[in-house]
């Protein structure tokens, strides 16, 4: 028997695989302190959980429309009219079981073979096997520390071809946290404008992971006039920290939404009935409850960068958002390859050194097209941090 060639084509998500890795060395008793996982390590607020039990309480326990229920919808359209200054109607919002089902809907309704998708390195780890499990082809174009992890106009005009069909944005981003400004995106507007054929994916998860006085803007926010070859991506996961409630929703032209919400109906259906009123208290409620987690991942944002800017082959550059730390650590790996304590000099090396030899998990950069740097995540508490980075700095010294 033979797997077929779209799944051959892909591999496991990185950080699911490497704390899955760290889970496994920590029952067998092991002091691992995994660094690994974008979960905020706060609760999910009060009020959204009580909306939670009072459905369970109240039967709203069996399927909904496959779009989300309506009430959610509305929520959505009220939070992007809100927060982004952009008006959808309920048949331009479709929500799923996460913000990776999200994308995954969106290029399995918009890409087949020979499309090509932009996607500006480091990136999330999902996007370019989505794309290739779409049959697509991801152009992966390298934005480097050195200019912020941001993709350039240049860049992007010159990565655009007859083939491309889709491009890619995620700001915050994951895995380095950096945020384009509104003149930055201004300017990536302008080449888009140029070529009418390229659809543009707004990943906005981490919209309200803002760090220091950093003001989140999208492309639409640049040049409203691209609305109808835009879809803004989003969910309740980072911010409410809810990641295990699997809501995302998607707002884009009806067409579009239409398409993905045809793909949802014959893979999940509907998300799950109670996540579906948690999410809603959540868009509705008091965003004040976001303000606590804010002020910790401030706190810890400062804290880490210091810390690994003073540690021997490293460098990391201040996040605008999201909970990560992209550190540049390509000398701190020819150090230790010099020195005989990694066999390559390669990221991947340098994880396993780290998990065999301080109980360390981080993720290598090679996971999101950048060899030579790993990821922190920053959402646990500020003793596991102490802790990790006095060993990621005895294991460097």
């Amino acid at each position: 028997m033979e797997l077929s060639k779209r799944v051959l084509a892909i591999k496991e998500s990185p950080t699911l695989a490497i704390t899955a890795k760290a889970q496994k060395l920590k029952a067998e008793g092991r002091d691992v302190i995994a660094l690994a996982a974008g979960e905020p390590d706060f609760d999910t607020p009060a009020h959204i959980k009580a909306a939670a039990i009072d459905a369970i309480n109240k039967g709203f326990t069996k399927y909904t429309p496959v779009a989300g229920t309506p009430s959610l919808k509305q929520a959505a359209i009220n939070k992007f009219k809100r927060d982004n200054g952009v008006e959808y109607s309920a048949k331009q919002i479709l929500v799923s079981v996460g913000g990776k089902q999200s994308f995954f809907n969106l290029c399995m309704a918009l890409i087949g073979p020979g499309d090509e998708v932009v996607i500006p390195a480091p990136y999330w780890v999902s996007y370019p096997d989505i794309v290739l499990l779409a049959e697509g082809t991801p152009v992966v174009v390298s934005c480097g520390i050195e200019q912020g992890f941001k993709l350039s106009a240049a860049q992007l005009e010159a990565a655009i071809t007859p083939k491309t069909k889709l491009l890619v944005l995620n700001s915050p981003s994951n895995p380095t946290g950096a945020v384009y400004t509104l003149e930055e995106l201004t300017a990536l507007a302008e080449v888009l404008k140029r070529h009418p054929q390229v659809m543009i994916a707004s990943d906005d998860m981490y919209e309200h992971v803002l760090l220091g006085d950093t003001r989140f803007y999208n492309i639409l926010n640049a040049a409203p006039e691209l609305k109808e070859r835009t879809i803004l991506l989003n969910g309740v996961s980072k911010a409410y920290s809810m990641t295990g409630w699997r809501i995302g929703y998607a707002g884009g032209p009806e067409w579009l939404i239409k398409a993905m919400e045809n793909i949802q109906s014959q893979s999940t259906s509907n998300p799950t009935s109670i996540s579906q009123v948690a999410a809603e208290a959540a868009l509705n409620g008091d965003q004040g409850c976001i303000a606590p987690m804010l002020e910790a991942f401030n706190q810890r944002h400062v804290y880490v960068v210091d810390y690994f800017n003073r540690i021997r082959g490293l460098k990391c550059l201040p996040a605008g958002g999201a909970f990560y730390a992209f550190v540049d650590a390509r000398a701190a790996i020819a150090h230790l390859h010099a020195e005989g304590k990694i066999g390559e000099a390669t990221d991947m090396a340098l994880g396993g050194y780290l998990l065999e030899t301080q109980d360390v998990a981080v993720v290598p950069g090679s996971a999101f097209g950048a060899e030579g740097y790993f990821r922190i995540s920053f959402a646990t508490s500020m003793g596991n941090l102490e802790k990790a980075l006095a060993r990621i700095e005895k294991a460097l010294s």
